[in-house]
């Protein structure tokens, strides 16, 4: 029963997802778009119309999470092939891909809110799904952290009653002029940033790593997080020139803030979980220079090599007897060589190396950035954003693939023919041939690039230093003075995110959260039931242990002194 509904599902998604492509290849050259109106419910003057927008940008996003939903759920029939829930396991993230669905199609706040919510819910569900104290805590620091973003938009929903329909598609061209319609444009920035987990809510991304590895696969390549940045690009075309710098240097803080957290960062998943949080700063940056096609071109890129990456982590993961930490690993490469293979693949790919995938999205990125008018500020940010990203990578491929192995002598580490490598073997191929196919497709009038050869060289050469800079860091030596008990509040600073989940969540919340418990007892038990009841039984309680004490004391003290006048009685009797 379990393979059976894990093959139907994979079945369906393959399916789905190959046949929506092709439409969506179908709908870019004709360029056209469909529009639907589902009359659900008329009561009297009140219709409640349920709408579909499908464009060649909602089709080509929709087919590629299908198809990472379906490498996913084969790659959990093996992950979690013990789990004698895997059946509710797969439910979930079937109805998380649903949740995801709506949101892309629709052109209306209410069935967005629908899919935004669903995404909310149900990644609560898979962050808990292991059910120990750190999943609980993770789960609900996630959902908090994007209960602000659904705040904001329930509040958009609310403002756009001004106009007399939430379907916001229609009303793009006020954006600019109207006050209401600057609001809404500012709440949905802030449900965004939320949900792309931007500073300053950015501490929940890597506490979602309590989830299971396929799980995180499925969240960190194109369901949860990307969420906020497709929302953005369907609002883009309505940026005034203030929020568009808003949005940049927020990403840009988040970019350089990732990229420096993750080299000082030595849990395996929370590193790959701080470099998806550096790509989605780099995709909101370039949207906000204005590139809107360029940030949907790294979105796709990104959501590939990210899904086998975490693939590939969750293979070594599971040989290591779930040990997470990169300093227990090495050599790996003799034992395991195909999931190896594959993991540096996409960490190069992550890098940029040319003619990987990653290398058309990021390198096409950095340039038109860099043909931009910007300050030196951003040019300094993304580039050593870019030297950062290679810096991580490598000091995690030499952690982790490299030297000895360094975790038991007793183990069997191995690569059988599992639905996990099936699974993995699915993308590798996009993550090397996917970036030159989709910048065919998507752009068939190439950009204009005209930089000086040192600029067009830059990229690279920062690619390679991070490199050299990333393997020597991993180095010992170097290694020990970073990490020795001197520096080591400077390296808890950098790997807790500049102290993000202190200042975002654990600080903020005390007090609140005490306030909260007086007022319970003042306000909402009542005062009579403060001073009365409860009070008058605690009251008399330690009234009771106080002349129990006392009592006791005092006994004690009249039995020393009685002893004592017997006794000097006695000898007085014996003396006279």
């Amino acid at each position: 029963m379990r393979m059976s509904s894990c093959k139907i599902y994979f079945l369906l998604f393959i399916y789905l997802s190959f046949n929506i492509f092709l439409t969506g290849i179908y709908f870019l050259i004709l360029d056209f778009n469909l529009f639907f109106e589902f009359n659900i419910v008329n009561l009297d003057s009140i219709s409640i119309v349920m709408t579909i927008f499908l464009d060649w940008m909602s089709l080509i996003f929709m087919s590629f999470v299908l198809f990472i939903a379906a490498m996913v759920i084969l790659y959990s029939e093996d992950y979690l092939h013990s789990d004698k829930s895997v059946n509710r396991f797969i439910l979930l993230v079937v109805l998380f891909v649903l949740s995801m669905m709506l949101l892309i199609i629709s052109p209306n706040l209410i069935s967005i809110l629908l899919g935004w919510d669903g995404l909310g819910l149900v990644s609560y569900a898979l962050v808990i799904y292991y059910q120990n104290v750190k999943s609980y805590n993770a789960g609900m620091l996630t959902a908090l952290s994007n209960r602000v973003g659904d705040a904001a938009l329930l509040v958009a929903i609310a403002w756009m009653v001004n106009y007399g329909s939430w379907n916001f598609i229609f009303y793009l061209d006020l954006f600019n002029d109207d006050f209401n319609m600057k609001v809404i444009l500012l709440l949905i920035i802030l449900a965004a940033m939320t949900k792309s987990a931007q500073i300053p809510f950015s501490s929940w991304l890597p506490a979602a790593m309590a989830a299971p590895t396929p799980v995180s696969s499925l969240v960190h390549s194109s369901t949860l997080v990307t969420a906020g940045v497709y929302l953005l690009i369907r609002f883009s075309e309505s940026f005034s020139y203030n929020m568009m710098n808003l949005l940049l240097f927020v990403s840009l803080f988040t970019m350089f803030m990732a990229g420096l957290g993750a080299n000082f960062e030595f849990d395996l998943k929370k590193i790959i979980a701080l470099s998806t949080l550096s790509q989605l700063g780099l995709m909101i940056s370039i949207l906000a220079l204005g590139s809107v096609d360029l940030a949907f071109f790294h979105l796709l890129i990104h959501a590939f090599f990210k899904a086998l990456l975490f693939m590939c982590a969750g293979v070594i993961i599971h040989s290591l007897a779930n040990c997470q930490d990169i300093r227990f690993m090495g050599g790996l490469v003799w034992s395991m060589p195909v999931t190896c293979t594959m993991f540096n693949v996409c960490n190069l790919s992550l890098c940029g190396l040319p003619f990987l995938s990653g290398f058309y999205s990021k390198d096409m990125v950095v340039e038109v950035m860099s043909m931009g008018y910007v300050n030196l500020f951003v040019y300094m940010i993304f580039y050593l954003s870019v030297g950062l990203t290679a810096c991580y990578s490598f000091r995690l491929t030499y952690y982790s693939l490299s030297g000895n192995f360094n975790y038991l002598s007793l183990n069997v580490l191995m690569e059988e023919k599992s639905y996990m490598l099936k699974g993995m073997s699915g993308l590798i191929m996009l993550v090397v041939f996917m970036g030159s196919m989709l910048m065919w497709i998507l752009f068939p009038e190439p950009y204009f690039i005209c930089l000086p050869l040192y600029m067009k060289l830059l990229t690279l050469g920062l690619i390679i230093l991070g490199m050299w800079i990333g393997y020597e860091l991993a180095k010992l030596k170097l290694n020990y003075k970073l990490y020795s008990h001197k520096n080591l509040a400077l390296s808890f600073f950098f790997a807790s995110m500049w102290n993000m989940p202190v200042l975002s969540t654990l600080g903020i919340s005390y007090y609140p959260l005490l306030v909260g418990d007086i007022y319970l007892k003042t306000q909402d038990q009542g005062w009579m039931e403060y001073y009365g009841g409860q009070n008058l039984y605690y009251s008399l309680k330690k009234t009771s242990r106080l002349m129990q004490f006392l009592s006791l004391n005092y006994f004690k003290t009249y039995l020393f002194f009685i002893i004592i006048w017997v006794i000097l009685f006695i000898i007085w009797m014996i003396l006279f």
